[in-house]
């Protein structure tokens, strides 16, 4: 993206000017940060119950007791069976699968049902005659079937083309419209507009490591329950370049970002359910004196106030959180600083109170989306949305959806109370295998001689006092419980199956009984087990995907001059189309065009629709290996003259077939209609060939089966 294109991005966005003295002559703005502390300290607050949440479930993954969790003192063992760790990088693992199976990122551009600004499909017949050619009108009659919009031309309907206009510029009986006749030649401009906008974000999102991103995501939405990402931002990114002499001369250029959030930095409304009701997000961030220093080289951000910020000192402090998840590292001074970046309403009457000057497109609103950041009391960067729509650039995706909360429910929290019983009845059955396999030793010491070593080794020799009566040592042995307490270990797992929709045989569990011992059985155990990991996409699709995906087809619309990707175009997630194997997918579509190649049903397929996601299910490109329309009739026609100039002759020697046989006709019917079926082989009845020698011997082979009848 040029210079010139990201001054446009905002160049009627409010931005607060670099000031010097920042902290005196500021004053304007000095009732914002109270208004972000505010709002964050709220956001906080709501969210302690989840970070209890999330702090068991970080818990119950590392296999690290809380401090919650009391022993007795006769509980020996402290072990922890960590099947939370197992489930959810299994439930991990099968969502990366499924959204990366087709080895991209899952989000395709499709044109909507009825695209408007650009024509869906045009055609032109080029054998069509002249004087037809001369007779149709460019603005059509009533009734032929190609009503246009009021007010519409000739000229109008070839603006329409899209990324087309200049290729088909010259075509003059150009129709809008599938063609009707079998020379017609169709075009679709809608869906090459779709197409390379979709190659145009696949290629952004590559560019910005997307997939190492998404896959944070989905980690944190297994164990946590949510995942967030955020964007797509305007950053400069280096190219590696030398020049012939060596010299490092890197290219810059402008790419749209996006990137993961950590659930634990991310701070929303919490009067909001989703994404879509939230006001305001605001988003903790945690940088270095040079990360710091580093935002003054993006737009906007006030470097003499950053400096100020610095000699501040730095400012970060712990939350309770961050002892558990650094496993109890020992305190110790932080040189971060604490950075707040704010994303959501401000009512203009507080701004035009404040004294900052709005552009006059926003004067007569009541509330505006701003962007703001903080840090030691100071706005850094503070500037209106410049996206069109406005809308708050973060996605949240929830595991397991709960509609009354904005925060999900993950993998580790459902099987919380499960784990619990497992590690429980693990311990009781340690403790008691330990108590069982050895002897609990009482000794009489009136009947041993004085000032003896008790210890109790094999070969140990004690000495009794003469003449006294009874045993001296006694040994007593538990009876060993140990294989009940697994019994009900094992149940708990059962239910921890249970719980999580997650079956233990999903991640290589083996052993297992009943119908899963059988190839079948056990392919429809996982296909009933895939059930719950379904929802799981959906969720996946909706609430991050589709988000992520318009927030970059918006991005390209709005500061991307291309005129080849503009169009009536809609964003669609495909995770869900994944979870079906490629293998079966293929299958099905060579079986419906088999279907579908009876002369009676073939007018109603649309067989380059159905080869171009045949080549998909193969992970081959389309645009590669398939023709569309107009090319597969060229091709077409190349064959036909090739097959022409080229005919099947028969061999040398041989006569030439008769007409209307079929000389591949195995059945030695030769095209007529007498003598039809299998022709005799050698030593058959009937085969001609078949000499005296070759007589005698069938009869020789007839009369040792115990026929002796004479040879027919």
């Amino acid at each position: 993206m040029a210079e010139e294109d990201m001054n446009f991005m905002e160049e009627n966005a409010l931005t607060l000017d670099d000031v010097d003295g920042g902290s005196i002559l500021d004053e304007k703005i000095k009732n914002i940060v109270p208004f972000i502390q505010e709002r964050y300290k709220r956001a906080e607050d709501y969210r302690e119950q989840d970070e209890q949440r999330w702090l068991r479930a970080y818990r119950n993954y590392r296999g690290i007791y809380g401090s919650d969790v009391q022993f007795t003192e006769a509980e020996k063992s402290r072990v922890f069976i960590k099947v939370t760790k197992t489930k959810t990088l299994a439930a991990y693992g099968q969502i990366v699968d499924v959204l990366f199976a087709n080895s991209k990122f899952p989000l395709t551009i499709e044109p909507t049902i009825l695209p408007e600004g650009v024509v869906a499909d045009v055609s032109f017949d080029p054998k069509e005659p002249p004087e037809v050619r001369e007779q149709q009108s460019p603005y059509g009659y009533a009734g032929d079937g190609r009503d246009l919009p009021a007010g519409a031309t000739a000229s109008s309907l070839m603006e329409s083309l899209g990324p087309l206009e200049e290729k088909l510029s010259d075509i003059d009986n150009l129709r809008e419209g599938v063609g009707k006749t079998p020379s017609a030649v169709t075009f679709s401009p809608a869906m090459v507009a779709a197409k390379k906008m979709q190659k145009k974000i696949h290629d952004q999102l590559e560019e910005s490591s997307a997939s190492k991103h998404l896959r944070s995501t989905a980690f944190e939405m297994a164990l946590f329950g949510t995942g967030v990402m955020k964007g797509p931002f305007a950053v400069d990114k280096e190219y590696p370049k030398w020049g012939e002499d060596g010299e490092y001369d890197p290219t810059i250029k402008t790419v749209p970002q996006v990137s993961h959030v950590s659930v634990w930095n991310f701070y929303p409304d919490p009067d909001a359910n989703n994404m879509d009701e939230a006001q305001y997000v605001i988003e903790r961030h945690k940088l270095s004196r040079s990360q710091l220093r580093a935002l003054k080289r993006r737009p906007h951000f006030r470097a003499k106030i950053i400096e100020e910020a610095i000699e501040g000192g730095e400012n970060y402090s712990k939350d309770y959180w961050e002892d558990d998840l650094s496993d109890y590292a020992p305190e110790h001074n932080i040189d971060r600083f604490e950075v707040l970046e704010y994303w959501g309403m401000c009512d203009v009457d507080m701004l035009k109170a404040e004294g900052v000057e709005l552009p006059k497109d926003f004067s007569d609103m009541d509330e505006v989306q701003v962007n703001v950041w903080t840090c030691n009391s100071k706005v850094i960067r503070m500037v209106l949305n410049p996206f069109k729509p406005s809308k708050i650039p973060y996605a949240a995706a929830p595991y397991e959806l709960n509609p009354y909360s904005f925060f999900g429910v993950g993998i580790a929290e459902n099987m919380d109370d499960t784990q619990t019983l497992m590690n429980g009845f693990m311990r009781m059955a340690v403790d008691n295998a330990v108590l069982s396999g050895n002897l609990l030793i009482e000794v009489d010491e009136t009947n041993l001689v004085p000032g003896q070593d008790l210890s109790v080794y094999p070969g140990k020799v004690f000495r009794r006092q003469g003449g006294a009566p009874g045993q001296a040592i006694f040994g007593t042995k538990f009876p060993n419980i140990a294989g009940e307490n697994l019994q009900l270990f094992d149940k708990a797992r059962v239910l921890a199956d249970e719980s999580t929709g997650f079956p233990s045989f999903a991640h290589g569990q083996t052993g297992v009984q009943g119908v899963g011992r059988t190839a079948s059985g056990i392919s429809m155990l996982m296909g009933a087990a895939s059930g719950s990991i379904k929802n799981v996409i959906k969720n996946v699709d909706d609430y991050l995907l589709k988000p992520l995906g318009e927030g970059l087809f918006r991005f390209n619309m709005q500061f991307d001059f291309d005129s080849d990707i503009k169009g009536d175009l809609e964003v669609k997630a495909r995770g869900t189309e994944s979870l079906m194997a490629n293998e079966v997918r293929s299958q099905r579509l060579m079986q419906f065009m088999q279907v579908a190649s009876s002369p009676a049903l073939a007018p109603f397929a649309k067989f380059q629709y159905i080869i171009r996601e045949i080549a998909k299910s193969l992970d081959l490109d389309p645009d590669k290996v398939t023709n569309n329309m107009d090319e597969a009739a060229i091709q077409a026609e190349i064959m036909k003259g090739f097959q022409q100039e080229q005919p099947i002759m028969p061999p040398e020697g041989q006569p030439q077939a008769p007409a209307g046989a079929n000389p591949m006709d195995m059945t030695g019917a030769g095209g007529g209609t007498i003598g039809t079926g299998q022709v005799p082989t050698p030593q058959e009845q009937g085969f001609t060939g078949n000499g005296q020698a070759a007589t005698q011997q069938a009869q020789a082979a007839s009369e040792q089966q115990g026929n002796t009848g004479p040879l027919q």
